[in-house]
């Protein structure tokens, strides 16, 4: 797997999340702990792509 489609996977996985937030902001049953799970794997995607782009 190259450089480039390992980015473009993150990504994905960064957007997949991006939507699942926003799905559990909306939830009737709001969890904070799995919120914050989901923004904490954001982040991690979001700082690995950061890396691998410089």
């Amino acid at each position: 797997m190259s450089i480039n489609s390992h980015i473009q996977n993150l990504k994905q996985k960064h957007e997949k999340l991006s939507s699942e937030v926003e799905q559990a902001y909306k939830s009737p049953a709001l969890d904070e702990f799995y919120i914050s799970q989901l923004k904490k794997e954001k982040l991690r995607l979001k700082e690995e792509i950061s890396r691998l782009s410089r």
